[in-house]
């Protein structure tokens, strides 16, 4: 198949694949005699597996370690385990900060509990203080 097919089977953009191409994640498709890629049903696979890593929130340095995983399964998967862990703690992280994130938006929020003019708004008045450094 061609790119543009892979890219639609895979629900992805033909720069997508290309990206991927370059990063090293898909292996390289053979050429056919006019020079254009010829990818095949193993392709689709290898893009499929990477675009759900990257569903996951998976970085590409830790999906290259997890494609090199996948064409060799001979190998202890105790880094394996290690780098979803750390995907884990990663992601609790963000919950907090985003937890923390709300806590200040609120507290924003109730700076202005009615309608009022913009320049007599709580939020305004407070994002204008913290812009000039109050």
């Amino acid at each position: 198949m061609r790119i543009g097919e892979l890219a639609k089977r895979g629900d992805c953009d033909v720069e997508t694949v290309r990206f991927y191409e370059r990063e090293g994640l898909l292996d390289v498709p053979a050429r056919e005699a006019n020079g254009y890629r010829r990818y095949a049903e193993g392709h689709l696979v290898q893009l499929n597996f990477i675009r759900h890593c990257r569903s996951l929130g998976i970085g590409l340095p830790e999906v290259r370690l997890l494609r090199h995983f996948e064409a060799n399964p001979e190998l202890a998967c105790d880094e394996v385990n290690q780098l979803v862990d750390h995907q884990i703690a990663r992601i609790h992280q963000q919950i907090e900060s985003l937890r923390l994130l709300e806590q200040q938006l609120r507290a924003l929020r109730r700076t202005c509990r009615t309608s009022h003019k913009a320049g007599e708004c709580g939020i305004m008045r407070n994002l204008a203080q913290a812009a000039e450094g109050e």
